[in-house]
């Protein structure tokens, strides 16, 4: 019984552990699209100012 206990005790972990992976991956990726385009925003801004100047 133990045994069972046991390996149900690591079945679960090993859930809890791949999904708080995956949750880890989905905020990166939005925190990557969310950089990309705050530098895209960045970059039209400079080639902006820059024909101004020009």
């Amino acid at each position: 019984m133990y045994l069972i206990d046991q390996d149900l005790a690591r079945s679960h972990m090993d859930q809890r552990l791949a999904e708080a992976g995956r949750a880890a991956r989905a905020r990166r990726l939005v925190s990557a699209r969310r950089w990309s385009r705050k530098a895209a925003r960045a970059s039209q801004r400079a080639v902006r100012a820059n024909s101004a100047v020009w």
